[in-house]
């Protein structure tokens, strides 16, 4: 018998397309997000890996206590 119980996920995630959103904006002047720095056009892709760093830190700490 086939094995179904296996997944997998070859679509975008939430960070990526936001990304692409917003530089889609960026590049074509649009709004307001043409206005950002490019620091803020990048923050979906390296956002949640600062907060997992962080994260870690914090648990790290406590567990120093």
């Amino acid at each position: 018998m086939p094995d179904n119980n296996k997944s997998t996920s070859n679509g975008l995630g939430l960070g990526t397309v936001l990304f692409l959103i917003f530089l889609t904006l960026k590049l074509g002047g649009w709004g307001v997000v043409a206005t950002w720095s490019w620091w803020y056009v990048f923050l979906p892709l390296y956002g949640p890996i600062c907060l997992l760093g962080f994260i870690v830190f914090i648990a790290f700490l406590i567990n120093r206590m």
